[in-house]
């Protein structure tokens, strides 16, 4: 049960002023109240405390249009709309057919400048998180706590479990930051609002945020005992993992040992895979107990223009009207396939694999994507669903319950798989084979699951290199939201050792320069805070 769903943002956003001014964050809300009304009870703390979650789900407190980002769209600004954008339309997985939408082409074709609104949407968003946590922060001190006459000591011990879930929320922004711009503003709840935070660097967000996720790991409850929408110690070491397993690109050190603890933790605290692979891409998703962070979406009480309502939307092909299939209308074959993620099935050990949910529509499909703009152009994908385990539709045939998977239980066996066979001497282009025995387990509890109990894809020591590796998180994770940061760690995503179609805006692929490995800081954002510096290249 969704039990701790997102029906309301920060009642007080008219009190928050966004850390740089191009976010401009005002309150669409008649409702509106003071922060001293809305902190004047434990029940106000955990109000505040869903409206710094539903940040990531919502755009606004209005209709799916809304937006308290002034100036930005609602559908560029959503986090896990403009994060699924980023990841996966910039890589080697997938097209959008309907190039008139704003910022869509220049991502697609590897074109973008510091102007696109998609790149702005995002970092507007997620800078958005850091206000709302800072905010919460501010106002959840002991000392406020007190003079609120808030002084019962469990609802004062909560609201420190809260104060925890939010310094993790504002390190996921952090990390979201470092990883897509390679810097960021920083400002915490020390700073006062309206502050203009210093340029981070790399190494300086990678840094707080290790520190940070250490220090508050102690006050989180324990790993898949909260409820659900919110964050355990689980969510907290996966964040950890992602920034170990990424160091070398981040700070240019391996941390892959570090990454295998956290891993290691996450796989001790109770979660486990889905006995079906697809169950953790329909509409109860939430009752998944591989799940470990996921953007939460509701057809009827939070309608938003998500990842999940576009990924189900757009998988409907042009001429196959199946959105019947998923229980949406569809938009007529917004979304398809880059024929590089279809080939990654290739050969006979995919016949049977229950991720391979491809199709080419008896063959009248063209593989190959000569015109971007053609919707007849590209297989299609089946992966995502609004229908719900047991075949039942969510109510509202355009806006999903599908629950976005950030982070779920697979994405841990294959990272720790990547970090000891790295940590063990593997490297990028090479056919070093050292997968270990706990590795190829983690790697075969995949395949079985894919090949529903069967042994027949299994795979021993002598197959895996890390070629495999990043070929097979593209089988068990595309459209997830990882695969441009998956090809830079394997130094697949610029240069032209790996094309794939339209990228660098040619039709069979073509090198593009190392600066795109970060996108450019958005033009808005440097007029509004001038501690900030454009990346190189841009």
């Amino acid at each position: 049960m969704k039990n701790f769903k997102i029906f309301y943002l920060l009642i007080a956003l008219s009190t928050i002023i966004s850390c740089t001014d191009d976010l401009n964050v005002v309150s669409e809300d008649p409702r509106t109240t003071t922060p001293e009304a809305l902190f004047s009870s434990f029940a106000g703390y955990k109000q505040a405390l869903a409206g710094v979650y539903g940040n990531l789900s919502l755009t606004g407190t209005g209709d799916a249009g809304s937006s308290f980002l002034q100036g930005i769209d609602a559908g560029t600004s959503q986090f896990g709309r403009t994060l699924w954008y980023l990841q996966n339309l910039t890589a080697d997985e997938v097209v959008w057919t309907y190039e008139n939408d704003e910022g869509v082409a220049e991502l697609q074709r590897n074109t973008w400048t510091a102007n696109n609104p998609v790149i702005l949407g995002f970092f507007s968003r997620t800078m958005a998180e850091v206000a709302f946590a800072n905010d919460f922060l501010r106002q959840s001190t002991p000392e406020l706590l007190a003079s609120r006459g808030i002084t019962n000591a469990n609802e004062v011990a909560e609201i420190n479990v809260f104060r925890g879930e939010v310094r993790v929320l504002r390190a996921l922004a952090y990390y979201y930051m470092m990883d897509v711009f390679g810097k960021a503003p920083f400002i915490t709840e020390s700073n006062p609002i309206g502050f203009k935070g210093p340029e981070y660097n790399r190494e300086q967000l990678f840094n707080f945020i290790e520190s940070e996720l250490t220090e508050v790991l102690p006050t989180l409850k324990d790993a898949n005992t909260n409820e659900y929408g919110r964050l355990d110690k689980a969510v907290a070491q996966m964040i950890l993992a992602k920034v170990y397993l990424n160091a070398e690109v981040y700070i240019g050190t391996a941390k892959y040992t570090e990454c295998m603890t956290q891993c290691q933790s996450v796989m001790a605290g109770g979660y486990t895979l889905n006995t079906n692979y697809l169950n953790n891409f329909k509409a109860d998703n939430h009752t998944s107990n591989e799940m470990i962070f996921t953007l939460q979406a509701d057809g009827v009480r939070t309608q938003n223009y998500g990842a999940t309502t576009v990924i189900i939307n757009g998988q409907v092909g042009s001429f196959e009207g199946n959105g019947s299939e998923f229980g949406v209308g569809g938009w007529g074959g917004a979304l398809r396939l880059r024929k590089q993620l279809v080939q990654k099935f290739d050969g006979g050990s995919f016949s049977n694999d229950v991720r391979n949910t491809i199709t080419d529509n008896n063959g009248s499909r063209p593989i190959d994507i000569a015109v971007l703009t053609n919707a007849g152009q590209g297989h299609i994908l089946h992966k995502f669903s609004n229908k719900t385990s047991a075949g039942v539709a969510g109510p509202n045939s355009t806006f999903v319950d599908t629950d976005f998977p950030l982070f779920r239980l697979a994405d841990v066996y294959l990272m720790y798989a990547e970090a000891q066979m790295r940590k063990d001497g593997a490297t990028n282009g090479s056919n070093v084979k050292n997968a270990n025995t706990t590795s190829i387990g983690y790697i075969n509890d995949l395949r079985v699951r894919a090949n529903n109990g069967s042994t027949s894809a299994n795979v021993g020591a002598g197959d895996v290199d890390l070629q495999f590796i990043i070929d097979e998180r593209a089988r068990e994770l595309h459209w997830e939201g990882h695969r441009r940061q998956d090809l830079i760690r394997f130094g697949q995503f610029t240069g032209g050792n790996y094309n794939w179609a339209w990228k660098g805006n040619i039709q069979n692929g073509t090198s593009i320069s190392d600066n795109l490995k970060v996108f450019p800081i958005p033009s808005n954002s440097i007029v509004a805070n001038p501690n900030l510096t454009q990346n190189q290249g841009y």
